[in-house]
């Protein structure tokens, strides 16, 4: 497709994340909350794990939310040193920030320009950057947003309201479960004069998975 890449990884998918499409049949749900719950119970039983083990990593979970990826994304704006050690190893760089990753995976961040923009896709299931992201929205694990992320990007970035000129090359990235991606959208026009505080208060979760572009208009006066 012209103008349009995706860059694929093997999936791993030995892992703990729901898969698209459960959340949306109510028998299924209902079969896969009992045998999470059995199976918790049974490493509970066995000593392999405690209920303070599962409590304390819902915390962690419930700690984590959009916001942490935006004050990765002001600091970036506002620290050339940052910004080029946040695109060499992300997870290294956001731990500089005092943001912890829980674990094992891997984080690539990816710059939008003028002649690229980014996409995030996780094509088989909902693998996606929960250390500084937080939970995923629903339509990210939806089929319909998996498969058209890759075979028609252009449409349905369109879709979010977002019109990428056929001169900027969209590249998709498929996530996995060892390397997931962030996005640092470009620093808009005219707002040299804000603070940090209020540079990441500028900065969504959908423009760090790349479905928004344009952050606010050109040359806008906050």
């Amino acid at each position: 497709m012209t103008g349009e890449t995706t860059t694929h990884a093997d999936h791993d998918h030995d892992h703990d994340h729901s898969h698209a499409g459960m959340a949306r049949d109510a028998e299924r749900d209902g079969i896969f909350e009992v045998m999470e719950t059995a199976v918790r119970e049974l490493l509970t039983d066995k000593g392999l794990i405690a209920a303070t083990d599962i409590r304390r990593q819902i915390e962690v979970l419930d700690s984590r939310s959009p916001a942490l990826g935006a004050a990765v994304v002001a600091r970036a704006w506002t620290d050339p040193a940052f910004k080029q050690r946040l695109l060499e190893n992300g997870r290294m760089a956001c731990e500089e920030l005092g943001i912890t990753f829980y674990d094992d995976t891997q984080l690539i961040v990816l710059e939008n320009t003028n002649e690229v923009h980014n996409l995030v896709v996780c094509t088989l299931c909902s693998c996606y950057p929960r250390p500084v992201l937080g939970l995923p929205p629903d339509w990210y694990k939806l089929k319909p947003y998996r498969a058209r992320a890759v075979y028609e990007p252009r449409q349905l970035l369109a879709e979010f309201g977002t019109v990428i000129p056929d001169d900027v090359e969209i590249r998709v990235s498929d996530s996995t479960a060892m390397v997931r991606f962030l996005i640092l959208p470009q620093r808009p026009a005219g707002i040299d004069d804000l603070t940090t505080d209020q540079l990441a208060a500028l900065v969504t979760r959908d423009a760090m998975i790349g479905v928004v572009r344009d952050l606010v208009p050109s040359g806008a006066v906050m």
